[in-house]
């Protein structure tokens, strides 16, 4: 794939940047004395659970299609989600006044379902487990004439990712500190390759660690191998925001040359650092948003004394979810 299409680029994430000016949010950099104390970490925060439509989906969404020529769009946009690239993408065509309709698994959960028909897109359900949505989306685009915006797999996606990289950074060398250690939740590697370019420019040779739940690390494993790895199931897991059959080849190409080893926690971790957000930190925070923040929670002995960013990637979940979460123990 990375050989027919132009990676994205540093000076693409700053076009991106000034594209998404006025309609994402530029979300606050935060700090937490608990979490710096029981950890030994100087940690920042980048917030992304406070963007727009609940996570930093809005971003490459709204880069995307403002990329697009009016004949591109004339026909509407069209896209595959588990929720929060369903919205994102719901919201920015909603905003530039087209037509949105988003593949979404029957399992996903119904407040992100409910939210992608009220920001006005037609959502189409399918099996996870027996149907390939990357089919239904192209026989759909083929009767309709729509563009097909890939969640992760697209130069102008990652590139809106990489704002939220790029805001952390820039108000961390604001603030007149550095970074040792970069934490983000990885699915297809989306938000992780546009981090890890905004971080590379900034701050030379510090990696960016990708986190996932066990059993769906697929961008660990590819990471350590140097090929794409692809997970064996694609649902089963809290973490569903994150939950991809394999990593995206324009993202790997990024993330094999400039990320560290990848982390991975089981559900329960994530669930606790969901907890943990709430409590702690008063932040709605879904699993699968959570695991950077669980990473660092696991690997603090490991990660004691460093500058860390971490990104809280977003917070759509169900109250039940929320529940669940706040009923195991705490992490302390």
């Amino acid at each position: 794939m990375h050989d027919q299409v132009k990676l994205p680029v540093f000076n693409d994430i700053a076009a991106a940047a000034d594209r998404i000016k006025g309609h994402a949010v530029r979300t606050p950099l935060l700090n937490s004395a608990y979490l710096d104390d029981i950890t030994g970490c100087r940690v920042f925060l980048k917030p992304e659970c406070l963007q727009r439509t609940g996570s930093f989906k809005f971003r490459g969404a709204f880069n995307t299609i403002s990329s697009m020529t009016d004949d591109e769009r004339k026909n509407g946009v069209i896209a595959v989600s588990s929720g929060n690239h369903a919205q994102g993408v719901a919201d920015a065509a909603r905003v530039h006044g087209i037509s949105a309709t988003i593949i979404m698994p029957a399992d996903a959960p119904k407040t992100k379902i409910d939210r992608t028909k009220r920001l006005g897109a037609q959502v189409i359900l399918y099996d996870r487990a027996n149907e390939d949505r990357e089919a239904i989306a192209a026989e759909h685009c083929r009767k309709t004439g729509a563009a097909f915006i890939h969640p992760f797999n697209d130069p102008r996606v990652i590139a809106g990712q990489g704002t939220a990289g790029l805001e952390a950074c820039q108000d961390i060398v604001a603030r007149g500190k550095t970074l040792e250690e970069v934490l983000v939740p990885a699915g297809g590697g989306g938000l992780a390759s546009g981090t890890a370019l905004s971080v590379s420019h900034h701050f030379p040779g510090v990696a960016v660690h990708t986190c996932e739940p066990e059993g769906f690390d697929d961008y660990r494993r590819s990471l350590a191998s140097g090929r794409v790895e692809e997970n064996p199931v694609e649902g089963g897991s809290v973490c569903d925001a994150i939950l991809t059959p394999r990593p995206g080849e324009i993202g790997f190409a990024i993330n094999s040359r400039l990320a560290g080893e990848g982390f991975a926690v089981t559900d329960e971790q994530a669930l606790q650092a969901t907890a943990f957000a709430f409590r702690e930190l008063k932040l709605v925070v879904e699993p699968g948003g959570a695991v950077a923040l669980a990473s660092l929670l696991k690997y603090r002995d490991r990660l004691a004394g460093k500058t860390v960013l971490l990104v809280l990637s977003g917070g759509n979940m169900d109250p039940e979810m929320l529940q669940r979460a706040a009923d195991l123990p705490e992490i302390r």
